[in-house]
């Protein structure tokens, strides 16, 4: 057993350290393909970092011990220094090894936008690059939230507030991101700044798209095998259901039982297996859940 476990973590870590670098890439390409080149700012602290290497480019530009600003100062670097304090707050609310990848991928990260720093970009409308950009990050950032890590900065700030108040990791780097929005205007022009919301937008929701664990829904069971269906769904989910007895169906009068129960999204493909074993037959309704009020058992993040 012990010899079992120990292979589902090298498991679980081998595709975390995947997922690290695979966003590496992603994020790496999404700047030097398409955001810098249309001069769109991502979301959260790389669009933080973008601003921030964007200002001491336009204004700073002078040389600190004989290397210019720019150098000491780039987007990757900026990157890496804006998610420091961030590690300390995943370290002690979400999990070590939680911090520990994802200060793997801010480390992958730092380095591939230098290395992939000399890609030619495809174009320069800030509309293509804004959309293809916001795509190709967004796989990346959702492959790695899947993994269970993140990839600093408001993926973070995301899940402390998911866990706190059930709001959504895309939403919350939407809300967070209208104050880059309105800066982006101030460093670079308007019609840039909405183009880097349309981006900021695309993102989140591509984002929401992969990462469903956070994604909840309703579900009813009308069914005549009640203990069969209680037994399968929370030997395989984990989940509590609420049981009203004695419905009747309409059509042949038959005596039912009505089950209720919550799942996450990701979930949605083992709550069918289960159904598929316990009762073929039964009626089953799934509805997004808007808010979840109570205890609602959630994997530990770690």
């Amino acid at each position: 057993m012990i010899e079992i476990d120990r292979l589902i973590r090298r498991h679980q870590n081998w595709s975390r350290l995947t997922a690290a670098f695979f966003y590496s890439i992603c994020v790496a390409l999404a700047l030097n393909m398409f955001w810098e080149p249309g001069g769109v700012f991502a979301s959260g602290i790389t669009g933080a970092a973008q601003l921030l290497a964007t200002v001491v480019r336009k204004w700073f530009n002078v040389s600190l011990f004989g290397v210019p600003t720019t150098e000491l100062f780039n987007t990757a670097t900026l990157l890496f220094l804006l998610n420091v304090p961030l590690f300390v707050l995943a370290w002690k609310q979400i999990g070590h090894r939680f911090t520990l990848f994802t200060f793997l991928a801010v480390i992958f990260s730092t380095i591939m936008i230098r290395l992939l720093g000399v890609v030619k970009p495809l174009t320069t409308d800030p509309i293509v690059c804004g959309i293809f950009g916001a795509v190709v990050n967004g796989l990346g950032t959702g492959f790695a939230l899947r993994n269970n890590i993140s990839t600093g900065g408001l993926d973070i700030l995301g899940i402390v507030m998911r866990k706190r108040t059930g709001t959504t990791v895309g939403t919350v780097n939407i809300a967070v991101n209208v104050v880059i929005i309105f800066l982006a205007g101030f460093v670079n022009d308007w019609p840039h700044a909405l183009y880097s919301a349309l981006a900021i937008f695309i993102n989140g929701k591509v984002m929401d798209s992969l990462y469903t664990r956070q994604q909840r829904l309703q579900v009813m069971i009308v069914t005549a095998h009640q203990k069969a269906v209680v037994n399968e769904i929370q030997n395989t989910l984990r989940r509590g259901i609420t049981i009203v007895h004695d419905a009747e169906g309409a059509f042949r009068h038959e005596e039912k039982t009505i089950l209720f129960t919550i799942i996450s999204r990701a979930e949605m493909y083992d709550l069918e297996t289960a159904m598929q074993k316990s009762d073929p037959y039964a009626f089953v309704s799934i509805t997004e859940s808007v808010k979840v009020m109570g205890r609602f058992y959630e994997p530990k993040t770690d």
